[in-house]
């Protein structure tokens, strides 16, 4: 059976937030050799009233043809953002309506909020002591009213386990991808991301973002650099040649690396590796050591050292990890 996502649409939803799960899951198809192609997830989507009519921000309302009980079959519940939570947002507490929709959840059901759809789960009591994240404007009201979470407004979303966050809008694509990716793995998500025309993976937090003047247009960028990077991540990668492809000094491309991708070349380096790393083993037997060739680390003990630091576990047990779910599934 196909994993259930079930989206929570609030008066004053915003239509672009509300359409993300639809967009990412729904998208999302089997890749290996018996699901090939297969659809792994049914995304519905229910109101906290019986079937009918849910305002948005717009200037339209969509008609939503399921009510509270749908969340009560959810394997994962969403919450986009809305505008008008009223009591949510000015008091920290759940109007009667909103609570009688959300004990429909089933325990251990996975939930996840976009935006300001962080104020409800935090107002049900489910982000308690846990670190969460909503949009860099609302950041410091949050943390206010909700004082036993551990607000982090800097990152794009916070994974907690079985409880995920994701900071404004476009967050919320990066969340959706990282579930897919959690699930059923690099190869999946990055397929959904080229469908979407989206990156896998956004470098850096909502601080890239904020209050930040736009750079100025210019001819030159390093995309031929990164593209040739790619090519040779297995190969030793010198800053002067990188800097090479793009006919600029050392000093220049570093700058222009950073004002496009938030991060320094080097560390950019380290996660594709990183990347391809896990597609390894993931999707061939390829011995680690050898892993670790192809991926650009050299040692064994460099592809532990870097996916330690980068995802918290070892080669081995991530590969042992993946293929677990992969079973269970």
């Amino acid at each position: 059976m196909r994993h259930r996502v079930v989206v929570l649409a609030l008066d004053g939803v915003l239509p672009f937030e509300l359409g993300i799960p639809q967009r990412i899951f729904g998208r999302a198809l089997g890749a290996g050799p018996q699901d090939a192609g297969r659809e792994l997830y049914e995304v519905v989507t229910c109101s906290v009233r019986p079937p009918g009519p849910v305002r948005t921000d717009a200037d339209f309302s969509i008609l939503v043809e399921q009510g509270p009980e749908a969340l009560a079959t959810a394997d994962t519940v969403v919450v986009p953002a809305s505008y008008t939570l009223g009591p949510v947002h000015e008091e920290g507490r759940l109007t009667g309506e909103l609570a009688a929709a959300l004990a429909h959840i089933r325990p251990g059901t996975r939930l996840v909020s976009i935006c300001t759809g962080g104020y409800v789960l935090a107002a049900a009591g489910y982000l308690d002591g846990r670190p969460a994240t909503t949009h860099w404007a609302s950041a410091e009201h949050f943390q206010r009213l909700f004082p036993e979470v551990r607000v982090d407004p800097n990152v794009l979303f916070i994974d907690d386990g079985d409880v995920l966050t994701s900071a404004g809008v476009a967050a919320g694509i990066d969340l959706c991808l990282h579930i897919v990716r959690r699930d059923h793995g690099s190869a999946v998500a990055n397929d959904v991301a080229r469908r979407t025309v989206v990156p896998p993976h956004r470098d850096g937090g909502q601080a890239q973002y904020v209050r930040r003047p736009v750079p100025e247009r210019r001819s030159a960028t390093t995309t031929a650099a990164r593209a040739w990077a790619l090519g040779r991540l297995e190969q030793p990668i010198l800053l002067r040649d990188l800097a090479r492809q793009e006919s600029m000094s050392v000093r220049t491309f570093t700058r222009r690396f950073r004002d496009e991708s938030g991060i320094s070349p080097g560390q950019w380096i380290t996660r594709q590796r990183v990347e391809r790393a896990r597609h390894l083993l993931e999707c061939s037997d390829l011995s680690v050591d050898q892993v670790a060739r192809d991926a650009g680390f050299g040692t064994a003990t460099s592809l532990r050292q870097h996916m330690q630091a980068a995802l918290g576990v070892s080669p081995t047990v991530y590969r042992r990890t993946f293929r677990a779910r992969a079973a269970a599934r």
